[in-house]
Protein backbone atom coordinates (compact mmCIF):
# COMPACT_ATOMS: atom_id res chain seq x y z
CA UNK A 1 0.00 0.00 0.00
CA UNK A 2 2.77 2.25 0.99
CA UNK A 3 4.29 1.80 -2.66
CA UNK A 4 1.15 2.42 -4.37
CA UNK A 5 0.50 5.44 -2.08
CA UNK A 6 4.46 6.58 -3.27
CA UNK A 7 3.48 5.97 -7.04
CA UNK A 8 0.39 8.10 -6.76
CA UNK A 9 2.32 11.02 -5.29
CA UNK A 10 5.46 10.78 -6.91
CA UNK A 11 3.41 11.97 -10.12
CA UNK A 12 3.03 15.45 -8.55
CA UNK A 13 6.75 14.99 -7.46
CA UNK A 14 5.60 17.17 -4.45
CA UNK A 15 5.59 20.30 -6.25
CA UNK A 16 2.34 19.57 -3.91
CA UNK A 17 3.97 21.04 -0.95
CA UNK A 18 4.67 24.62 -2.91
CA UNK A 19 0.53 23.96 -3.53
CA UNK A 20 -0.77 22.38 -0.22
CA UNK A 21 1.13 24.61 1.93
CA UNK A 22 -1.20 27.16 0.96
CA UNK A 23 -4.12 25.19 2.96
CA UNK A 24 -1.40 25.48 6.18
CA UNK A 25 -1.35 28.61 9.21
CA UNK A 26 1.46 30.70 8.19
CA UNK A 27 3.28 29.58 11.44
CA UNK A 28 6.23 27.63 10.15
CA UNK A 29 9.14 28.34 7.76
CA UNK A 30 10.05 24.70 6.19
CA UNK A 31 12.40 23.72 3.92
CA UNK A 32 10.40 23.46 0.87
CA UNK A 33 12.46 20.48 -1.08
CA UNK A 34 12.06 18.47 2.18
CA UNK A 35 9.05 15.95 2.85
CA UNK A 36 9.90 13.43 5.78
CA UNK A 37 8.05 9.85 4.63
CA UNK A 38 9.42 7.26 7.33
CA UNK A 39 12.45 6.72 9.91
CA UNK A 40 14.39 4.70 11.42
CA UNK A 41 16.05 4.91 14.95
CA UNK A 42 18.36 8.20 14.38
CA UNK A 43 17.88 8.49 10.54
CA UNK A 44 15.06 9.88 8.36
CA UNK A 45 14.13 9.23 4.98
CA UNK A 46 12.47 11.37 2.35
CA UNK A 47 11.24 8.77 -0.25
CA UNK A 48 9.29 11.14 -2.20
CA UNK A 49 12.77 13.07 -3.39
CA UNK A 50 14.78 9.57 -3.16
CA UNK A 51 16.94 11.49 0.23
CA UNK A 52 17.95 9.91 3.69
CA UNK A 53 19.36 12.11 6.21
CA UNK A 54 21.08 11.46 9.88
CA UNK A 55 18.80 13.25 12.18
CA UNK A 56 20.79 15.05 14.97
CA UNK A 57 17.23 16.93 16.20
CA UNK A 58 14.80 13.75 17.14
CA UNK A 59 12.03 16.03 16.44
CA UNK A 60 13.41 18.52 18.71
CA UNK A 61 14.67 16.24 21.58
CA UNK A 62 11.54 14.44 21.54
CA UNK A 63 12.45 10.75 20.01
CA UNK A 64 14.17 9.78 22.49
CA UNK A 65 13.98 6.02 21.61
CA UNK A 66 14.42 6.82 18.19
CA UNK A 67 11.93 7.12 14.92
CA UNK A 68 9.93 4.03 14.36
CA UNK A 69 10.45 2.70 17.28
CA UNK A 70 9.22 -1.20 17.22
CA UNK A 71 8.44 -1.69 20.82
CA UNK A 72 6.47 1.94 21.01
CA UNK A 73 4.64 0.79 17.57
CA UNK A 74 3.40 -2.59 19.36
CA UNK A 75 2.58 -1.08 22.43
CA UNK A 76 0.69 1.68 20.39
CA UNK A 77 -1.17 -0.82 18.39
CA UNK A 78 -2.07 -3.44 21.27
CA UNK A 79 -3.12 -0.35 23.24
CA UNK A 80 -5.59 0.93 20.67
CA UNK A 81 -7.56 -2.00 20.33
CA UNK A 82 -8.22 -2.21 24.08
CA UNK A 83 -8.82 1.54 25.35
CA UNK A 84 -7.76 4.76 23.53
CA UNK A 85 -9.89 6.90 25.43
CA UNK A 86 -12.38 7.49 28.90
CA UNK A 87 -11.76 10.86 29.91
CA UNK A 88 -10.41 12.18 33.47
CA UNK A 89 -14.09 11.13 34.72
CA UNK A 90 -12.83 7.84 35.92
CA UNK A 91 -9.28 6.28 36.70
CA UNK A 92 -7.56 4.11 34.08
CA UNK A 93 -4.68 1.35 35.00
CA UNK A 94 -2.02 2.86 32.24
CA UNK A 95 -2.84 6.20 33.85
CA UNK A 96 -2.70 4.99 37.55
CA UNK A 97 0.64 2.80 36.63
CA UNK A 98 2.73 5.61 35.02
CA UNK A 99 2.02 8.20 37.95
CA UNK A 100 3.07 5.71 40.34
CA UNK A 101 6.20 5.37 37.76
CA UNK A 102 6.88 8.65 37.31
CA UNK A 103 7.23 9.29 41.60
CA UNK A 104 8.92 5.78 42.06
CA UNK A 105 11.29 6.34 39.23
CA UNK A 106 12.07 10.23 40.13
CA UNK A 107 12.77 9.20 43.83
CA UNK A 108 15.57 6.59 42.83
CA UNK A 109 16.96 8.36 40.07
CA UNK A 110 16.23 11.33 40.87
CA UNK A 111 18.40 12.24 43.23
CA UNK A 112 15.68 11.62 45.77
CA UNK A 113 13.74 14.11 45.16
CA UNK A 114 10.35 14.69 47.80
CA UNK A 115 7.89 14.23 44.20
CA UNK A 116 4.73 13.09 45.44
CA UNK A 117 1.77 13.68 42.80
CA UNK A 118 1.37 14.16 39.11
CA UNK A 119 -0.51 15.86 36.28
CA UNK A 120 -1.17 14.56 33.17
CA UNK A 121 -1.63 16.40 29.78
CA UNK A 122 -0.54 16.49 26.53
CA UNK A 123 2.56 19.04 26.10
CA UNK A 124 5.09 20.96 27.22
CA UNK A 125 3.39 24.04 27.44
CA UNK A 126 0.38 22.75 29.04
CA UNK A 127 2.67 21.25 31.65
CA UNK A 128 4.05 24.51 32.16
CA UNK A 129 0.28 26.24 32.48
CA UNK A 130 -0.36 23.95 35.17
CA UNK A 131 3.01 24.61 37.01
CA UNK A 132 2.28 27.79 36.85
CA UNK A 133 -1.39 27.64 38.36
CA UNK A 134 -0.38 25.53 40.58
CA UNK A 135 2.36 28.09 42.03
CA UNK A 136 0.16 30.74 41.89
CA UNK A 137 -2.72 29.03 43.85
CA UNK A 138 -0.02 28.23 46.74
CA UNK A 139 0.73 31.97 46.93
CA UNK A 140 -2.86 32.96 46.64
CA UNK A 141 -3.47 30.65 49.94
CA UNK A 142 -0.51 32.73 51.72
CA UNK A 143 -1.38 36.20 50.53
CA UNK A 144 -3.77 37.25 48.41
CA UNK A 145 -1.46 39.92 46.67
CA UNK A 146 1.01 36.54 45.96
CA UNK A 147 0.97 36.17 42.63
CA UNK A 148 3.81 36.95 40.51
CA UNK A 149 6.08 35.10 38.52
CA UNK A 150 9.50 35.41 37.94
CA UNK A 151 11.48 34.02 34.79
CA UNK A 152 14.74 34.60 33.37
CA UNK A 153 16.40 36.53 30.16
CA UNK A 154 17.25 33.95 27.61
CA UNK A 155 14.16 31.50 28.51
CA UNK A 156 11.67 29.52 26.64
CA UNK A 157 8.50 27.87 28.23
CA UNK A 158 6.00 27.54 25.65
CA UNK A 159 3.66 29.51 23.16
CA UNK A 160 -0.02 29.35 25.02
CA UNK A 161 -0.87 32.25 27.11
CA UNK A 162 0.48 31.61 30.24
CA UNK A 163 3.85 30.00 29.36
CA UNK A 164 4.43 32.76 26.28
CA UNK A 165 4.50 35.14 29.48
CA UNK A 166 7.50 33.85 31.14
CA UNK A 167 9.08 33.35 27.89
CA UNK A 168 12.03 36.12 27.27
CA UNK A 169 12.37 36.29 23.57
CA UNK A 170 10.03 39.59 22.57
CA UNK A 171 9.58 38.54 19.28
CA UNK A 172 7.65 35.95 20.56
CA UNK A 173 5.92 37.84 22.88
CA UNK A 174 5.20 41.39 21.62
CA UNK A 175 2.62 40.45 18.49
CA UNK A 176 -0.17 39.58 21.21
CA UNK A 177 -0.32 42.28 23.62
CA UNK A 178 -1.08 42.14 26.90
CA UNK A 179 -0.32 38.76 28.51
CA UNK A 180 -0.23 37.52 32.10
CA UNK A 181 0.73 40.46 34.51
CA UNK A 182 3.36 40.23 37.22
CA UNK A 183 5.80 38.40 35.03
CA UNK A 184 9.71 39.43 35.94
CA UNK A 185 12.71 38.79 34.29
CA UNK A 186 15.81 38.54 35.81
CA UNK A 187 19.46 38.11 34.46
CA UNK A 188 21.17 35.18 35.91
CA UNK A 189 24.35 36.30 35.16
CA UNK A 190 23.21 39.18 38.00
CA UNK A 191 25.35 38.62 41.48
CA UNK A 192 23.33 36.46 44.15
CA UNK A 193 22.55 39.19 46.40
CA UNK A 194 20.76 41.18 43.44
CA UNK A 195 18.84 38.55 43.08
CA UNK A 196 18.05 37.60 46.52
CA UNK A 197 17.47 41.39 47.05
CA UNK A 198 14.80 41.26 44.50
CA UNK A 199 12.94 38.44 45.52
CA UNK A 200 13.15 39.46 49.45
CA UNK A 201 11.63 42.86 48.33
CA UNK A 202 8.63 41.38 46.89
CA UNK A 203 8.07 38.01 48.69
CA UNK A 204 4.33 38.72 49.68
CA UNK A 205 4.24 39.47 45.61
CA UNK A 206 6.21 36.73 43.89
CA UNK A 207 4.44 33.33 43.78
CA UNK A 208 6.53 31.12 41.79
CA UNK A 209 9.85 31.28 39.71
CA UNK A 210 10.39 29.40 36.76
CA UNK A 211 13.60 28.22 35.29
CA UNK A 212 15.18 25.69 32.50
CA UNK A 213 18.17 23.83 34.19
CA UNK A 214 19.27 23.87 31.25
CA UNK A 215 17.87 26.64 28.66
CA UNK A 216 17.48 25.15 25.33
CA UNK A 217 15.65 27.74 23.17
CA UNK A 218 17.97 30.26 24.47
CA UNK A 219 21.35 28.46 23.06
CA UNK A 220 21.96 25.42 25.05
CA UNK A 221 23.28 27.19 28.56
CA UNK A 222 23.63 25.25 31.96
CA UNK A 223 22.69 26.55 34.71
CA UNK A 224 25.54 26.56 36.84
CA UNK A 225 24.60 24.04 39.98
CA UNK A 226 25.58 26.54 42.46
CA UNK A 227 23.20 29.05 41.39
CA UNK A 228 20.01 26.85 40.99
CA UNK A 229 21.49 25.86 44.62
CA UNK A 230 21.00 29.10 45.45
CA UNK A 231 18.22 30.27 44.12
CA UNK A 232 16.16 27.13 45.70
CA UNK A 233 17.65 28.53 48.93
CA UNK A 234 16.43 31.95 48.23
CA UNK A 235 12.78 30.91 47.16
CA UNK A 236 12.51 28.60 50.21
CA UNK A 237 12.94 31.60 52.46
CA UNK A 238 10.98 33.57 50.93
CA UNK A 239 7.94 30.74 50.49
CA UNK A 240 8.38 31.52 46.56
CA UNK A 241 7.48 28.34 44.44
CA UNK A 242 9.93 26.62 42.48
CA UNK A 243 9.57 24.99 38.95
CA UNK A 244 12.09 23.36 36.80
CA UNK A 245 10.79 23.19 33.31
CA UNK A 246 13.03 19.80 32.10
CA UNK A 247 10.30 19.87 28.74
CA UNK A 248 13.30 19.30 26.66
CA UNK A 249 16.36 18.73 28.86
CA UNK A 250 14.73 16.24 31.00
CA UNK A 251 14.24 12.30 30.90
CA UNK A 252 17.71 10.86 30.22
CA UNK A 253 19.09 14.15 28.00
CA UNK A 254 21.07 15.13 30.68
CA UNK A 255 22.87 12.36 31.14
CA UNK A 256 20.46 11.79 34.44
CA UNK A 257 16.99 11.12 34.14
CA UNK A 258 16.26 14.68 35.58
CA UNK A 259 18.28 17.35 35.05
CA UNK A 260 17.81 18.46 38.86
CA UNK A 261 19.29 15.13 39.67
CA UNK A 262 22.82 16.93 39.52
CA UNK A 263 21.78 18.96 42.43
CA UNK A 264 21.58 18.38 46.00
CA UNK A 265 18.23 17.30 47.34
CA UNK A 266 18.25 20.36 48.79
CA UNK A 267 17.97 22.16 45.83
CA UNK A 268 15.53 20.50 43.95
CA UNK A 269 12.51 21.85 42.65
CA UNK A 270 9.01 21.92 43.95
CA UNK A 271 7.39 21.75 40.90
CA UNK A 272 9.33 19.94 37.46
CA UNK A 273 7.63 19.40 34.46
CA UNK A 274 8.22 17.20 31.28
CA UNK A 275 7.02 16.54 27.87
CA UNK A 276 8.56 15.66 24.84
CA UNK A 277 10.83 12.60 25.27
CA UNK A 278 7.77 11.37 27.37
CA UNK A 279 5.95 9.80 25.10
CA UNK A 280 8.67 9.54 22.46
CA UNK A 281 7.08 11.34 19.45
CA UNK A 282 3.14 10.52 21.10
CA UNK A 283 1.92 13.11 22.66
CA UNK A 284 2.06 13.50 26.28
CA UNK A 285 3.47 15.61 29.29
CA UNK A 286 3.36 15.56 33.08
CA UNK A 287 3.27 18.10 36.06
CA UNK A 288 5.19 16.74 39.26
CA UNK A 289 4.36 18.06 42.38
CA UNK A 290 5.56 17.83 46.09
CA UNK A 291 3.28 17.84 48.67
CA UNK A 292 3.70 21.23 49.88
CA UNK A 293 2.21 22.57 46.31
CA UNK A 294 -0.07 19.65 46.53
CA UNK A 295 -1.51 20.79 49.82
CA UNK A 296 -2.97 23.87 47.93
CA UNK A 297 -4.77 22.18 45.06
CA UNK A 298 -8.45 21.37 45.59
CA UNK A 299 -10.87 18.88 43.12
CA UNK A 300 -11.48 21.27 39.99
CA UNK A 301 -8.39 23.87 40.22
CA UNK A 302 -7.29 22.11 36.99
CA UNK A 303 -8.06 19.66 34.04
CA UNK A 304 -7.93 18.22 30.81
CA UNK A 305 -9.92 15.83 28.83
CA UNK A 306 -7.09 14.32 26.67
CA UNK A 307 -4.05 13.94 29.44
CA UNK A 308 -3.25 11.02 30.60
CA UNK A 309 -5.22 8.55 28.36
CA UNK A 310 -4.52 5.15 28.12
CA UNK A 311 -3.16 5.11 24.76
CA UNK A 312 -0.61 8.03 25.41
CA UNK A 313 0.41 6.76 29.11
CA UNK A 314 1.02 2.88 27.81
CA UNK A 315 3.93 4.88 25.51
CA UNK A 316 4.94 6.28 28.61
CA UNK A 317 5.47 3.66 30.70
CA UNK A 318 7.54 1.95 28.33
CA UNK A 319 9.59 5.04 28.15
CA UNK A 320 10.20 5.75 31.82
CA UNK A 321 10.50 2.06 32.35
CA UNK A 322 13.69 2.46 29.12
CA UNK A 323 15.32 5.46 30.19
CA UNK A 324 15.34 4.95 34.25
CA UNK A 325 17.99 2.25 33.97
CA UNK A 326 21.62 2.78 34.98
CA UNK A 327 23.08 1.05 31.93
CA UNK A 328 20.91 2.67 29.42
CA UNK A 329 21.84 6.66 31.14
CA UNK A 330 25.77 5.38 31.20
CA UNK A 331 25.23 4.78 27.73
CA UNK A 332 23.88 8.22 27.27
CA UNK A 333 26.68 10.22 29.00
CA UNK A 334 29.23 7.88 26.74
CA UNK A 335 27.45 8.93 23.69
CA UNK A 336 28.04 12.40 25.05
CA UNK A 337 31.73 12.33 25.15
CA UNK A 338 32.24 11.20 21.67
CA UNK A 339 29.90 13.92 20.73
CA UNK A 340 31.58 16.31 22.70
CA UNK A 341 35.24 15.30 21.72
CA UNK A 342 34.51 15.97 18.20
CA UNK A 343 32.74 19.05 18.23
CA UNK A 344 35.94 20.67 20.02
CA UNK A 345 38.14 18.81 17.59
CA UNK A 346 36.16 20.77 14.59
CA UNK A 347 36.03 23.84 16.61
CA UNK A 348 39.64 24.17 16.89
CA UNK A 349 39.87 23.66 13.33
CA UNK A 350 37.50 26.07 13.03
CA UNK A 351 38.51 28.65 15.67
CA UNK A 352 37.11 32.12 14.36
CA UNK A 353 33.69 30.43 13.57
CA UNK A 354 33.11 28.63 16.40
CA UNK A 355 33.27 30.43 19.65
CA UNK A 356 32.15 27.48 22.25
CA UNK A 357 30.89 24.20 22.70
CA UNK A 358 28.49 23.75 25.75
CA UNK A 359 25.75 21.30 27.29
CA UNK A 360 25.11 18.47 29.13
CA UNK A 361 24.77 15.02 28.02
CA UNK A 362 22.98 14.54 24.18
CA UNK A 363 22.11 18.03 24.63
CA UNK A 364 24.78 20.35 23.42
CA UNK A 365 25.63 23.92 21.11
CA UNK A 366 27.92 25.09 19.10
CA UNK A 367 27.79 28.00 19.42
CA UNK A 368 29.51 30.28 16.15
CA UNK A 369 29.88 33.70 15.74
CA UNK A 370 27.42 34.46 13.02
CA UNK A 371 24.43 32.35 12.90
CA UNK A 372 25.02 29.53 10.95
CA UNK A 373 22.20 29.38 8.78
CA UNK A 374 23.99 28.74 5.59
CA UNK A 375 25.89 25.58 7.62
CA UNK A 376 22.45 24.00 8.41
CA UNK A 377 21.22 24.16 4.94
CA UNK A 378 24.87 23.00 3.57
CA UNK A 379 24.74 20.19 6.24
CA UNK A 380 20.83 19.62 4.99
CA UNK A 381 22.19 19.03 1.44
CA UNK A 382 24.18 16.73 2.60
CA UNK A 383 22.13 14.51 4.02
CA UNK A 384 22.67 16.29 7.89
CA UNK A 385 19.74 17.26 9.68
CA UNK A 386 20.31 20.15 12.67
CA UNK A 387 18.69 22.94 14.23
CA UNK A 388 19.69 26.44 15.71
CA UNK A 389 18.76 27.38 19.35
CA UNK A 390 19.19 31.12 20.26
CA UNK A 391 21.09 33.84 17.86
CA UNK A 392 23.90 31.41 16.83
CA UNK A 393 24.11 28.12 18.13
CA UNK A 394 23.47 24.89 16.47
CA UNK A 395 22.06 22.31 18.60
CA UNK A 396 22.97 18.26 18.84
CA UNK A 397 20.02 17.09 20.29
CA UNK A 398 19.85 13.32 18.84
CA UNK A 399 17.98 10.22 19.83
CA UNK A 400 19.54 8.49 22.83
CA UNK A 401 19.80 5.63 20.95
CA UNK A 402 21.70 7.24 18.33
CA UNK A 403 24.33 4.64 17.08
CA UNK A 404 27.85 5.76 17.98
CA UNK A 405 29.00 5.20 14.05
CA UNK A 406 26.04 7.46 13.09
CA UNK A 407 27.51 10.56 15.65
CA UNK A 408 31.18 10.30 13.90
CA UNK A 409 29.15 9.94 10.43
CA UNK A 410 26.65 13.03 11.20
CA UNK A 411 29.64 14.49 12.59
CA UNK A 412 32.12 14.14 9.38
CA UNK A 413 29.15 15.64 7.45
CA UNK A 414 29.23 18.85 9.76
CA UNK A 415 32.57 19.86 9.35
CA UNK A 416 31.82 19.30 5.49
CA UNK A 417 29.45 21.69 5.66
CA UNK A 418 31.95 24.23 7.83
CA UNK A 419 34.11 23.66 5.31
CA UNK A 420 31.89 24.50 2.15
CA UNK A 421 30.69 27.52 3.83
CA UNK A 422 34.08 29.28 5.03
CA UNK A 423 36.04 27.87 2.43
Amino acid sequence: MFRRYLSSTSSRRFTSVLEEKAFQVTTYSRPEELCITRGKNAKLYDDLNGKEYIDFTAGIAVTALGHANPEVAEILYNQAKKLVHSSNLYFTKECLDLSEKIVEKTKQFGGQHDASKVFLCNSGTEANEAALKFAKKHGIMQHPGKQGIVAFENSFHGRTMGALSVTWNSKYRTPFGDLVPNVSFLNLQDELTKLQDYVSSKKDEIAGLIIEPIQGEGGVFPVEIEKLTALKKICQDNDVIVIHDEIQCGLGRSGKLWAHAYLPKEAHPDIFTSAKALGNGFPIAATIVNNKVNDALRVGDHGTTYGGNPLACSVSNYVLDTIADKAFLEQVSKKSEILQKRLREIQAKYPKQIKTIRGKGLMLGAEFVEPPTEVIKKARELGLLIITAGKSTVRFVPALTIEDELIEEGLNVFEKAIKAVYA
